[in-house]
C-alpha cells in the first residue's frame, strides 16, 4: 500500500504489430514524490515502446477493469512499502486478526476491507468474512450469481494463500436467521443478528453530481482553459498536449508533435490538477495522437477516420525488441507500424435467465 507500480501489458495483434497498455498503480499510503516519478517514468517508457500505448493511471479501490483483469482473482494490496522493508507478518492461528471484506464486480472483482462492524454490511454487495478458523461469504439478497460466483474465487484465494487450504468455508444468505447453524456462527461474531438498514438517500444519490467536461491546453508549463460550445477534434491541435477533464476521469492527450519533455509536464501537470483539487481517487488516461481510445472519442460530438499513421521511432522499437529478445520472447513483427485495430467491448454482458443442467 505504501508503493508505487507501474505494469506493462503488451498484445500481439494479428497483422504482426503490438498493442501496448501501460498502468502505473498508486497505492494508498504511496508518497506524492513517488506517485510523480511513477507518472513521469510511464510516460518515458511509452516513447521506448514508440509513443503508442495508453496509459492509465491507477489508485488503490478504484482501479479499471482493465487492470483488475490480468490479476485473478483479485488484487489484495499488503500494509508496507519500500520504507518499511516490505516488512510482512506471518500469518498463523495464534495471531490471525479477523477481516472484513467487501467484493464489488461481475467480471472482475473489487476487493476492499472495511470495518469489522455490522453497520458495514448492506443487502446490495457480497462481504467476505476472514477468521481464524472460518471464512464466511455473506451474499447480500439484492446480489447476483456472477458477483457470488466471482466473491467465490476470492475466498478460495483468501483460504490459499492465509490459512494454507486449512480452514473450513461456510455461505450466509441475506435474510437467513439464527436458527440456522452457519448463519447463527456469522451473526455472533457480530454480537448476534438484526436486521440490515436500508440505503440512506444521500447513498442513493452520492454518484447523481452533474458534472461539466473541461477542456485545458498545457501551453508553456500552464494550463489554459478553452471554452466551447460542442466538443469538437479541431480543438486538438498535433503540436500541443490536452487535458479533458469528465469529473471521474480524467484523459491526456498528446499531440505527435509534442516532445517528451512536454508529455511529462503534461503528465506533471495532470497529477498536480488532481491533488489541488482533492481528487486523488480519479483515474487519468494518457492516449497519443492517431491511437486514441473508443472511449476517448465518443467524449467528442464527431471524430473523423483515424489515417494509417507510422511509429515515430524506429530506435525506440529496436530498443524494444532487443529488450524482449533478450527476454527470450520472439520480436517477430515488432518493427511493424501498421495501426492497430479498434479495441473490442471488453467484457459481454451476461444479465438474464441462468439454466443449469445436471447430467
Amino acid at each position: 500500500m505504501g508503493d508505487s507500480y507501474i505494469i506493462l501489458k503488451t498484445t500481439a495483434l494479428k497483422n504482426g504489430s503490438f498493442r501496448h497498455d501501460l498502468h502505473y498503480w498508486l497505492g494508498k499510503d504511496t508518497s506524492q514524490d513517488e506517485a510523480g516519478t511513477a507518472a513521469i517514468l510511464t510516460v518515458e517508457l511509452d516513447a521506448a515502446l514508440g509513443g503508442r500505448a495508453v496509459q492509465y493511471r491507477e489508485v488503490q479501490g478504484g482501479e479499471t477493469e482493465k487492470l483488475l483483469s490480468y490479476f485473478r482473482p483479485c488484487i489484495m494490496p499488503q500494509p508496507g512499502g519500500v520504507a518499511s522493508g516490505f516488512n510482512h507478518v506471518e500469518v498463523n492461528q495464534q495471531d490471525h486478526v479477523t477481516r472484513l471484506y467487501v467484493c464489488q464486480g461481475k467480471h472482475v472483482v473489487h476487493v476492499k476491507e472495511v470495518p469489522f462492524v455490522r453497520s458495514s454490511l448492506n443487502h446490495e454487495d457480497i462481504f467476505i468474512l476472514d477468521t481464524a478458523n472460518k471464512i464466511f461469504q455473506f451474499n447480500g439478497s439484492n446480489s447476483c450469481i456472477q458477483e457470488r460466483a466471482k466473491a467465490l474465487e476470492v475466498v478460495q484465494y483468501i483460504k490459499d494463500t492465509f490459512h494454507e487450504g486449512k480452514c473450513e468455508v461456510a455461505a450466509v444468505e441475506d435474510g437467513k436467521l439464527m436458527a440456522d447453524t452457519e448463519a447463527g456462527e456469522f451473526w455472533g461474531l457480530f454480537g448476534g443478528f438484526a436486521p440490515l438498514p436500508k440505503k440512506t438517500s444521500s447513498e442513493d444519490n452520492g454518484d447523481d453530481k452533474e458534472t461539466v467536461t473541461k477542456l485545458l491546453c498545457f501551453n508553456q508549463g500552464t494550463l489554459e482553459h478553452i471554452s466551447f460550445e460542442s466538443l469538437e477534434h479541431e480543438l486538438l491541435e498535433t503540436n500541443k498536449c490536452y487535458l479533458l477533464d469528465c469529473g471521474a476521469e480524467m484523459y491526456v492527450w498528446m499531440g505527435r508533435g509534442t516532445s517528451l519533455q512536454v508529455r511529462k509536464g503534461a503528465s506533471e501537470a495532470a497529477e498536480k490538477l488532481l491533488i489541488d483539487e482533492n481528487r486523488k481517487g480519479s483515474n487519468v488516461i494518457k492516449v497519443i495522437e492517431g491511437f486514441e481510445t473508443i472511449m476517448f472519442k465518443s467524449k467528442f460530438n464527431k471524430w473523423p477516420p483515424t489515417p494509417d499513421l507510422k511509429l515515430s521511432s524506429e530506435d525506440g522499437r529496436g530498443k524494444v525488441a532487443a529488450l524482449l529478445r533478450s527476454q527470450g520472447l520472439d520480436v517477430k513483427g515488432l518493427m511493424k507500424a501498421a495501426p492497430e485495430e479498434e479495441e473490442p467491448q471488453p467484457y459481454i454482458d451476461c444479465t438474464g435467465h441462468l439454466q443449469v443442467f445436471f447430467r
